[in-house]
């Protein structure tokens, strides 16, 4: 009879230890569904936030895409303009468009780097002269796309007795710096898609963790103690 007594507080015993096992693991899982809710939320919440305020910085600028700015009519002027070699031709159209989203900021953006090629003769900020060069300057002082570095072959201003700055590398730099800002608009909005997305699989994962701990360690631990 002790025997069986033994054997009886030992199983107990054992059961027991199964028993807080199981609900540990049901709990954590619970836990770990709750988290992963919690974060999927904040995320989705995030994405959009982040994804409005592009928005609204954009609209406060009222860009509107020049009538140029279709694919075909800006090919026909880059070909007028002898650039035969441009990259990254733009493929969507956003004339008379506003420009209020991340995908369009990104392709007025564009269309500016061919506005900006066209008026430097197709050459690159890195490929002018800081200063406009002299009439009958020797070529060995000219920079490939115009202009020259060296202040002793540039033009004077006379009233303020400086070089004059090469205008076309001006406009390369303003170019630069509107097309970087509207770049880093696109990346922004394509980030808070992805905040988005992310959230939405965390949310999901969440809730299956939570039906996984409810469904198969409570179901399991129902059928332990009806044995």
């Amino acid at each position: 009879m002790s025997t069986v007594t033994a054997e009886s507080r030992a199983t107990k015993t054992v059961r027991q230890k199964s028993d807080l096992a199981r609900k540990l693991f049901e709990w954590g899982g619970f836990a770990a569904g709750a988290v992963l809710v919690a974060f999927g939320v904040v995320a989705i919440v995030m994405g959009f936030s982040g994804r409005a305020t592009v928005t609204d910085s954009l609209k406060q600028e009222k860009i509107v895409g020049s009538a140029d700015m279709t694919p075909a009519l800006i090919a026909k002027e880059a070909k007028d303009a002898g650039l035969t070699s441009v990259a990254n031709m733009p493929t969507v159209s956003v004339a008379g468009k506003a420009i209020n989203s991340g995908p369009r900021a990104r392709a007025f953006a564009s269309y500016m780097r061919i506005h900006a090629l066209e008026a430097t003769g197709g050459y690159t900020y890195a490929q002018m002269g800081r200063f406009t060069a002299k009439p009958n300057t020797p070529k060995a002082q000219l920079a490939v796309g115009g202009g020259t570095d060296n202040a002793a072959y540039a033009l004077i201003d006379q009233a303020s007795k400086q070089p004059v700055a090469n205008g076309a590398r001006n406009l390369w730099v303003t170019e630069t710096a509107l097309t970087t800002a509207l770049n880093t608009s696109y990346m922004a909005d394509r980030l808070g898609l992805f905040g988005i997305v992310v959230g939405v699989a965390l949310l999901l994962s969440g809730i299956g963790f939570i039906v996984l701990a409810f469904a198969a360690l409570h179901r399991k631990q129902a059928a332990v103690h009806s044995i």
